[in-house]
């Protein structure tokens, strides 16, 4: 059974979907490879539960990995929650595992499209009303909202 919500977290909403631009990219890469110049660059929490790297990655990237896609990658597989990659490191290939949830951010710089996104611990709180800062609150509030041109937050040409 769903859990009623008392609010909408539009935060969690769009970051949702931006993840769901990130598998897209993947699953493009999965069925073909990167086109032209594409490539990506994807940094992840090396110390999410769900992340298999191994121990020498672990041990060199405590915290958080940035990993590129672009010439020399194999076995790219995408799943619902996760992607694996084969990638060389020293000369040694290996496996890793990455949970969406892990990534923190996504970019193509030939595209130059990039993407951050907050990780798991940080939006368990999620569903917590976001507060605004104490001199914010002091501020009287109207009653319109703003309204953002989605043409912002598209590429240049």
């Amino acid at each position: 059974m769903e859990e009623f919500l008392t609010e909408i977290n539009y935060d969690k909403l769009i970051e949702k979907s931006l993840k769901n631009v990130v598998i897209e990219a993947l699953k493009i890469a999965e069925r073909q490879g990167l086109p032209g110049e594409n490539h990506f660059y994807i940094t992840f929490k090396t110390n999410h539960p769900n992340c298999k790297i191994s121990e020498y990655l672990k041990n060199q990237y405590p915290e958080e990995m940035t990993i590129v896609l672009q010439h020399q990658f194999y076995n790219l597989k995408v799943e619902p929650n996760l992607f694996s990659v084969d990638l060389s490191f020293g000369g040694i290939q290996q496996t890793l595992v990455i949970p969406f949830e892990a990534v923190t951010y996504f970019a193509d710089p030939y595209a130059k499209f990039g993407l951050s996104f907050t990780t798991g611990e940080e939006t368990d709180s999620a569903n917590e009303p976001i507060s605004a800062p104490e001199e914010e609150k002091e501020k009287k509030v109207s009653g319109s909202a703003t309204v953002v041109s989605i043409d912002a937050f598209r590429k240049k040409k």
